[in-house]
């Protein structure tokens, strides 16, 4: 292993084709035969369960498809993700996944990679600019479309709600708040918005939301873009007395997007409503899946898959499997015309973690 990083280093140095191919920057054939293709997954952040949960499944599906595995985490950083993908490249990755959740600055590291012909998949995030190998993510905004259906139900098409945004440099940030905004608009109009940009901070989201409370006390819903508010959200709640049953009618009726284990617990308890299952074990399953189908030498065009799931292209040349993400409620019902499942429904990863 000590004499293949030197190749490798002396290949990168010396821009030998040869010695670069051997070392997994010029070409994307599986390895020989007998051996397993190594590959690089960057976990683009631990501090939320979610991203926690997708951590946990990675090595098993790398195992389950034969994969050797290399990860490292960027926190939420997009120049630690540029220094990561440097490292797969020294280590002859045949393929990289990764998350960037600043998805437009990724653009010059993936234009590296695809001239080392080393096949990128992005996983919940679709990058501004740039070619990737498949996109895995599930349609963000039907999250918020789901979101505002279910809020405006229940809020009987009146009253005022706030949106607790995630950061707006994502293009998932952008997609809820665009969805969520002209949903309500079209739909429920005599609804007020109240959208708070939180950069996915839970401790910024809560101060918003108490700030939110305060000068409007006759708030009737919240829609958190992500279970990073979660906890901040039921504190605010909680502190203002309006932690209560849903019958209540000082219930605040409140939608979440990630499906985590807490959350179901919540929805089951009266905490919170409702939210959206974001598929991780399925992120982590089809991003290892595709680099392996891009290793491979495989293509896919638009259509229906075989996994419950339909890939459109989001631009030419850019392929997006959009898995399925239900919106999860206590009583498995349908909101605006959108249905939901049981929060404690066993299909649901978030009741699978053991």
């Amino acid at each position: 292993m000590r004499l293949r990083s030197v190749l490798c280093s002396t290949a990168a140095a010396l821009s030998s084709l040869a010695l670069l191919s051997a070392c997994g920057g010029g070409s994307t054939t599986a390895a020989s035969s007998g051996d397993k293709p190594l590959v690089g997954v960057d976990y683009p952040r631990s501090d939320t369960d979610f991203w926690n949960s997708y951590i946990k499944y990675t090595p098993q599906f790398a195992k389950e498809l034969g994969l050797d595995l290399k990860t490292t985490n960027s926190q939420n950083d997009v120049a630690k993700l540029t220094a990561n993908a440097q490292t797969f490249m020294s280590q002859g990755v045949k393929g990289v996944a990764m998350a960037p959740q600043d998805t437009a600055a990724i653009a010059p590291t993936l234009a590296q990679m695809e001239a080392k012909k080393i096949p990128v998949v992005t996983v919940d995030t679709r990058p501004d600019s740039g070619k990737v190998y498949m996109v895995v993510r599930a349609d963000n905004r039907a999250y918020g479309e789901k979101a505002c259906q279910f809020l405006g139900t229940k809020l009987g098409g009146k009253g005022k709600v706030v949106m607790l945004q995630g950061g707006l440099d994502s293009i998932n940030g952008r997609d809820r708040t665009e969805a969520f905004n002209e949903c309500m608009k079209k739909n429920y109009p005599a609804i007020k918005v109240f959208g708070e940009a939180t950069n996915w901070d839970g401790a910024i989201a809560a101060q918003k939301l108490q700030t939110d409370l305060t000068a409007h006390p006759d708030i009737k819903g919240v829609y958190m873009q992500s279970s990073f508010a979660l906890s901040g959200t039921l504190q605010v709640l909680k502190q203002r007395g309006l932690l209560v049953d849903p019958k209540n009618k000082k219930h605040v009726f409140v939608v979440s997007n990630d499906g985590i284990p807490e959350e179901l617990k919540s929805i089951a308890a009266g905490k919170i409503d409702a939210t959206v299952s974001q598929p991780a074990d399925l992120y982590a399953k089809y991003a290892l899946y595709y680099l392996k189908a891009a290793i491979d030498g495989k293509k896919f065009k638009p259509g229906k898959t075989d996994h419950d799931s339909t890939i459109i292209q989001v631009r030419p040349g850019l392929l997006e499997d959009q898995l399925s993400a239900p919106l999860v409620t206590a009583d498995g019902g349908t909101y605006g015309g959108v249905p939901s499942v049981k929060s404690d429904d066993k299909a649901l990863w978030g009741n699978n973690l053991g």
